[in-house]
Formats: structure tokens, C-alpha cells, sequence
């Protein structure tokens, strides 16, 4: 059965995008436009998934959203030992951890940090909170890889491919250039040509606001 990947522009897909062209694996990309005048997606892509988010993924007889998902379900189904630490193996906690650790607990603080401006702004203290937690995940992350090319194991896995799109967002605004490692780390990202192929595909995975 062939995978769909329903995808947004300047969205979490294009991840999915790259991940499928690294990984080989064969898929129909169906494109989805946002409203412009509420940037938001449409009503062809709830017809997709109630929630109208992008990515999701056609697959096995289900729609899956969530990116952490997709990418394990993926590689799991699909991977054939590319792009991910198979269980068992010594780097297996790590790259799960890695893996899950960009959505669940980097996302967020970056996101509010890039749009609130647009939002009028956070509060003092809101504020405070989030450029706390922001500087201290980027700091982790930049001395983690202090040594390393990737996030886990000697070579590209899924975890990187999750975890680049919200360092690029960081880059975009200049949060990575007192983080030499993390920004070293981005730049080896976006060189590769599964990257630039998924930007090809699927045009730039970060929007002109964030610059």
C-alpha cells in the first residue's frame, strides 16, 4: 500500500518529507494550501484528519498525525534499519529519548518564543519563563553535541530529523550564535541532499516570519 503524506507548507511535514527521501522509501505527496488570510489550513486537509495538521500520513488503513509518531511508525514498518536504533541495541533509550524529546519538551518553549511578538507579546513573567527554558534546552543541546555529528550513534536518524526543524527556527533568530555546536550541527543538516531534496519537494521548511 502506498504511503500519503498530506503536506502543508512552512509546516512539521516537510520532516516527513526528508525523512522518506533518506530513508528510500516510496510515497505520493499530496499538496495542501494554506488560507491566506489566517495562515491556518483549510478545509480539504480536516477532510484528511479532524484536526487539519499537517503532517499526516495515510498508512496501513489509518491516518496518523504527530510527528514523533509517524517518524517511528515509519522507520519501524518501513525503515529497514535505516534512521533508527533498532531494540536491543545500546543507543535504543537514547534515540527514542532524542526522538520524543523535540516534540515533547523543545517545541514549545521555541514556538512561543518566536511567536509571541506576534501575538502582542508575553507577559513579564510569562516571558521570563519562557526565555528561561528556552536558553537552558538550547544550552543542553549545544553541549551534547559538543564532539558529536549527530544526535545518537555515528550517523543520521530519525531524531535528527525531528529535532532540526526547531534548531532551524532557533538559527533563524539568532539563538544558536553564541552555540557553536548547535549551530555546527544545523548547518550539516541542511547540506545534506536529502534535506535539500525535501526543500525541493516541498519548499523551505521555516516561513519568512521567523526571520
Amino acid at each position: 500500500m502506498t504511503i500519503k503524506l498530506h503536506h502543508l507548507g512552512y509546516s512539521r511535514s516537510t520532516r516527513i518529507i526528508w525523512l522518506l527521501e533518506e530513508a528510500g522509501i516510496e510515497y505520493e505527496l499530496i499538496e495542501h494550501h494554506r488560507n491566506p488570510a489566517t495562515n491556518r489550513s483549510q478545509d480539504d486537509l480536516k477532510a484528511v484528519h479532524p484536526l487539519a495538521k499537517a503532517p499526516a500520513v495515510e498508512v496501513d488503513g489509518r491516518t496518523m498525525v504527530e510527528s514523533s509518531a509517524i517518524i517511528e511508525y515509519l522507520l519501524e514498518t518501513r525503515g529497514d534499519g535505516k534512521l533508527s536504533v533498532a531494540a536491543g541495541q545500546s543507543d535504543r533509550s537514547a534515540y527514542l529519548e532524542w526522538l520524543h524529546f523535540a516534540e515533547g519538551t523543545v517545541a514549545m518553549p521555541i514556538l512561543l518564543k518566536l511567536l509571541g511578538p506576534r501575538f502582542g507579546g508575553l507577559g513579564d513573567v510569562q516571558q521570563a519563563f519562557v526565555d528561561g527554558e528556552v536558553h537552558k534546552l538550547l544550552d543542553y543541546i549545544n553541549a551534547h553535541l559538543d564532539g558529536r555529528q549527530y544526535l545518537v550513534g555515528d550517523g543520521l536518524t530519525g531524531a535528527d530529523i525531528n529535532m532540526e526543524y526547531l534548531l532551524e527556527l532557533a538559527n533563524l533568530v539568532g539563538l544558536l550564535e553564541n552555540r557553536p555546536h548547535a549551530k555546527a550541527y544545523v548547518n550539516r543538516l541542511m547540506a545534506r541532499p536529502g534535506y535539500k531534496k525535501a526543500i525541493e519537494i516541498g519548499g523551505p521548511l521555516t516561513p519568512p516570519m521567523a526571520k
